[in-house]
């Protein structure tokens, strides 16, 4: 299988060394590469790859804003970073976002070696750790408790359609009601673990027991209709629509 690798690096003779570097590996696909932090950001979203060679220094937006920028937007599965940099006092904050490995310039091609296999060796545990997770089960009968302004209310999962984050709030759908909680999302998602819910996208979770039908929208993403009365609509990212598509297949 190939290994999806894009580069942002400003420098045209490092941005060269690199994919001159790649291009001797096998298993290695190279995307574009980025010139700058925000074009990464937008060739990230059209091609997803799976490792990013990222300099910390580019003009505009740079390295570390933009990999915590990609990081937000692949909520799922968050590409791996390995950071590029003629200075080695960013380190320490390039580990702090999950840098996989730290590269100096010039590039040493035993270094070089090395960053790959650190890549091959997390990409074989993430993809061994989803083949093992468990089914997702709604069959949990424990209830939930969420407070609703100034009360708490007890909700069965199964009776929640969706959740979205709105004016600082939550906002939790259910067939009758809407809950305005002040937990986030992120809590909201913990609580339900077991259940049949779904992040399709970074502000949306959506309980699979309620989706009527999925639909293609634009550019990779798509949309799914719930079947509650209104019957609304949410959308799926593309970073979400391949594994929303293998729950199903499951």
């Amino acid at each position: 299988m190939k290994i999806h690798v894009m580069i942002a690096e400003d420098e045209q003779l490092a941005r060269e060394e690199l994919i001159y570097l790649l291009e001797k590996e096998e298993d290695v696909s190279l995307c574009p590469s980025a010139e700058n932090g925000e074009q990464l950001v937008k060739l990230y979203v059209e091609h997803e790859p799976e490792v990013i060679f990222l300099d910390v220094h580019m003009p505009g937006m740079h390295g570390l804003e933009a990999a915590k920028k990609i990081t937000e937007l692949a909520f799922i599965k968050p590409p791996l970073f390995i950071f590029t940099t003629a200075y080695d006092e960013y380190a320490i904050e390039a580990f702090s976002i999950e840098a996989i490995d730290y590269m100096l310039k010039p590039y040493d091609t035993a270094r070089f070696q090395m960053a790959m296999q650190r890549a091959r060796k997390r990409l074989q545990q993430l993809e061994m750790k989803q083949n093992n997770s468990p089914d997702i089960s709604s069959a949990n009968p424990i209830k939930l408790l969420i407070d609703d302004n100034d009360r708490m209310v007890v909700l069965s999962p199964d009776s929640i359609y969706y959740a979205v984050p709105y004016n600082r709030m939550l906002e939790i759908h259910t067939e009758d009601r809407v809950i305005i909680s002040r937990m986030t999302l992120q809590e909201l998602e913990k609580k339900v673990q077991g259940y049949s819910f779904f992040r399709t996208h970074r502000s949306y979770l959506v309980n699979l027991n309620h989706i009527q039908d999925i639909t293609p929208w634009f550019n990779g993403t798509s949309n799914v209709t719930l079947n509650n009365k209104e019957q609304t609509t949410i959308p799926v990212s593309r970073a979400a629509r391949k594994h929303l598509f293998d729950l199903f297949e499951k």
